[in-house]
């Protein structure tokens, strides 16, 4: 097994199984990390927890429902506005967080009183909004409060609304991806079936796994559309609560997002006899194979072939610019989960860059297989890093550019290395045949960004010394007042900074008189 160890890890032995070098001939037994585990005390891992992965990533995108958090109020504030969902409901779901702000009072007395205090100020700040999700976080999960109850009371005094219960509290998995699971199966179990939708079309799906990133729920709702498929609910970007209640009558489960989405899609198949369909919206020929996979499965593929003509013929020419520019340049893809593999292999293959690493923080075995399969040997391939392995491999492999999250995405750039943001984008949509063009401008703009080359410009050594700080002369001592006045002194010449000092001390400290040595210094400036 060619474990990679980082020298900043030695100290914990667990994490050498958590990385691997990816070498030529080898099967993905022998390439393949420990993956998907708790995570090892000391790490200081960046994942987010199973709320994180409930509310934030799967819950968070529907938008028309008050999402309130039940527990302190570091936990929705952590968890608000970092993704771009945006929605045609004038953004509502990431304009507004909502919770109950639990403080150490309520852990002794308990917080259900404030639950519904809450949810009732929260209904009338909003009386246009009637549906509401409540998320368990760890500390009233802790002491035992039933969610549950609270709703059902507030929806027998406001038979008006419809509230959801998540029970997705931090500390219910190893990382978010356990609230990936919990909400997908609570939201069959509690929601599926009580709508009846109409239905307006001879093929009918429910696109699953889509978070409308930027606008990427659009691009692929206007393939749908001009295929005359009929979208009946998109879990959950731009998604409609009530649409998701109806998911039981769509002939088609489509899923894009498996790390986030396969459970639904799962378990749909299971109680309702929907078929499961995975697709690819990244890359230009995977969304060819993706809309003729639809295509067939409805007899449309004239429809399907129609639309790939049109866009190939529209697009390519501007992707073949950037492709001339970007060939051979190294990337590193450390995006999260599914885009892991999702990405590995289009972006080498229909953008000329070179995948030197692969890294999950919060994806399973499966994710990690799939990602190392597809990227080049040599690869290096890490389960959730810390930011000191990810200083060192970013060190070690001098990559052009990162795919990568905020927080990485911020340490790369102090560093010099330029990124791109995989989770929320920086220019999207980066779905469809023109989503891909906008994904290789952006990477284009990050690599040869004039600003980004001035990074490697070396002023410290420049003529004229940079300033050193300010020297508090009440903290110095008789025996080096006169070298931190000299110091300031060369600091400062060409500002008059030197007068200034010697002003000051002449006047706050009259028991330190100007010496040979400072006033030769001044004659030196003149």
């Amino acid at each position: 097994m060619p474990y990679h160890q980082f020298d900043c890890s030695k100290c914990i032995s667990e994490r050498l199984h958590h990385a691997v070098d990816k070498e030529p001939n080898e099967n993905l037994t022998d390439a393949l990390p420990l993956g998907y585990l708790k995570t090892i005390p000391g790490t200081l891992s960046e994942r987010g927890c199973a709320y994180c992965g409930a509310k934030h990533v799967i819950g968070t995108p529907m938008k028309d429902v008050i999402h309130l958090s039940h527990g302190p109020i570091g936990c929705p504030y952590d968890t608000w506005q970092t993704k771009r969902y945006i929605s045609d409901n004038d953004d509502f779901q990431i304009k507004y967080t909502f919770a109950t702000g639990m403080k150490e009072k309520h852990i002794i007395f308990g917080a259900k009183k404030e639950l519904k205090e809450t949810i009732k100020e929260s209904f009338r700040a909003f009386p246009n909004i009637k549906r509401m999700t409540i998320y368990q976080a760890c500390a009233s999960a802790l002491i035992g409060d039933d969610i549950d109850a609270v709703a059902k009371e507030i929806m027998n005094e406001m038979p008006d609304v419809d509230i959801f219960c998540c029970h997705s509290p931090g500390f219910a998995g190893p990382s978010q991806s356990a609230g990936h699971h919990v909400i997908n199966i609570e939201w069959v179990d509690t929601k599926v079936g009580q709508v009846e939708p109409e239905i307006t079309s001879d093929y009918v799906i429910n696109y699953i796994g889509e978070y409308n990133i930027q606008g990427d729920q659009e691009v692929m709702q206007d393939y749908f559309k001009r295929m005359g498929i009929q979208v009946l609910s998109t879990f959950t970007g731009n998604g409609s609560y009530d649409d998701l209640r109806a998911m039981h009558r769509a002939q088609l489960n489509i899923l894009e997002c498996a790390r986030s989405a396969e459970y639904i899609c799962n378990v749909l198949r299971k109680r309702y006899g929907i078929p499961r369909m995975d697709i690819d919206g990244f890359g230009f020929k995977p969304m060819a194979t993706s809309l003729r996979k639809i295509g067939l499965f409805f007899g449309i593929e004239d429809r399907a072939e129609a639309i790939i003509e049109e866009e190939t013929k529209r697009w390519q020419p501007e992707l073949d610019w950037y492709v001339a520019r970007l060939k051979g340049k190294k990337i590193c893809l450390w995006p999260g989960g599914s885009k892991l593999w999702h990405w590995a292999h289009v972006v080498h293959d229909e953008l000329g860059l070179e995948v030197v690493s692969v890294y999950t923080k919060f994806g399973h075995q499966g994710d990690m297989e799939k990602g190392i399969s597809r990227c080049e040997a040599g690869a290096l391939a890490i389960d959730d890093p810390n930011e000191l392995e990810t200083i060192e491999a970013m060190t070690k492999l001098k990559p052009d550019l990162i795919a990568t999250g905020k927080r990485p995405g911020e340490v790369a750039k102090k560093i010099r290395v330029p990124y791109i943001n995989a989770h929320a984008y920086h220019n999207g949509p980066y779905k469809g045949f023109e989503g891909w063009v906008r994904f290789a401008r952006d990477i284009y703009n990050a690599i040869y960004s004039p600003i980004h080359q001035l990074s490697f410009v070396d002023i410290s050594k420049d003529e004229i010394s940079q300033d050193k700080g300010f020297v508090t002369r009440q903290m110095l001592s008789d025996k080096n007042l006169d070298e931190a006045v000299i110091k300031s002194g060369e600091m400062h010449e060409y500002t008059g900074e030197y007068d200034s000092v010697k002003k000051l001390r002449g006047k706050k400290y009259p028991q330190y008189p100007m010496t040979k040595k400072v006033n030769k210094k001044k004659e030196e400036i003149g």
